[in-house]
């Protein structure tokens, strides 16, 4: 009778989430993430008062044990503000990377898979769109539309699509170009087997990466545009509509300002640590 040979456990390769939380960016990413994931969930529960009632307390209180982040002009509670506008930025990275991603990985693919005249139409098209900045793109968008989160939304996520779209067929033009995307076709394999079962897993890692990354691109977009006044309205409690408000009170009240700052840059740290780690954590290479 064999016996089974004696496997090392210790030699195997780590999984995933554990590279992930093993490299130092990758660990602090998820923390400052999940923090936001968490502040947004249970922001009706962490809130000390409505963030749209006014004379919650004075106007321009500092900070204090009753209003550990201070007040605002119309007497709002800033904590209150903060939390629930974690709602909003985790809205806005979500649903505008999802137009982008959705949208670019969707065009990227079709013009690698097909080539031809099919490729050389999407990605000069896509061309056209790259010679515009991205803000300029989303201006115009909510220029059109008229200004709204929503349609701040809309604009960040389609100014993205070129991006998504050009890194996508990058990465599926380096797959089909593969001993065994060549196998499968030679063997038969229909093109949506091609596409789904073969290309899209072995695109997924790169663009998750990149996805990751573009979130905070996106939360810096909509905060802008909130900044312009062509994004959140009044009395929303959006962190870049926050930073407009507080501009003419930045010498008498300047947590107004710093609070809802330190709050972006802190979740756009966060987003890119954590694409970072993820980076590391999906590498093939560094995973060794």
């Amino acid at each position: 009778m064999s016996v089974a040979p004696d496997i090392d456990v210790s030699k195997a390769p780590p999984g995933f989430l554990w590279r992930l939380v093993r490299s130092p960016s990758g660990a602090i990413g998820l923390v400052i993430v999940l923090l936001l994931i968490f502040c947004a969930l249970f922001a009706d529960v962490l809130a000390p008062f409505d963030p749209n009632k006014m004379g919650s307390g004075g106007r321009f209180m500092p900070p204090s044990g009753d209003f550990p982040l201070g007040t605002d002009e119309f007497g709002r509670d800033m904590l209150s503000r903060i939390l629930f506008g974690s709602r909003i930025t985790l809205l806005v990275g979500a649903v505008a990377v999802g137009i982008s991603l959705t949208i670019g990985m969707t065009v990227g693919m079709i013009a690698a898979f097909r080539r031809g005249w099919v490729e050389a139409l999407l990605m000069r098209s896509t061309d056209v769109l790259f010679s515009f900045t991205e803000t300029l793109i989303a201006l115009s968008f909510v220029a059109v539309l008229g200004p709204s989160l929503q349609n701040a939304i809309i604009a960040v996520g389609v100014a993205g699509i070129p991006f998504y779209a050009r890194t996508c067929y990058s990465a599926a033009l380096v797959e089909t170009s593969k001993p065994y995307f060549e196998a499968s076709i030679a063997a038969g394999a229909q093109p949506t087997r091609l596409v789904l079962v073969h290309l899209l897993p072995n695109v997924m890692p790169t663009m998750i990466v990149v996805a990751t990354l573009g979130v905070s691109t996106a939360i810096l977009a909509a905060a802008g545009l909130s900044f312009l006044g062509l994004g959140a309205q009044p009395p929303t409690s959006e962190w870049g509509y926050m930073l407009a408000g507080s501009r003419d009170y930045i010498n008498r009240a300047p947590w107004l300002m710093t609070i809802p700052g330190i709050a972006i840059a802190i979740t756009v740290l966060g987003f890119n640590l954590l694409g970072d780690g993820l980076r590391s954590s999906l590498d093939p290479v560094e995973r060794k």
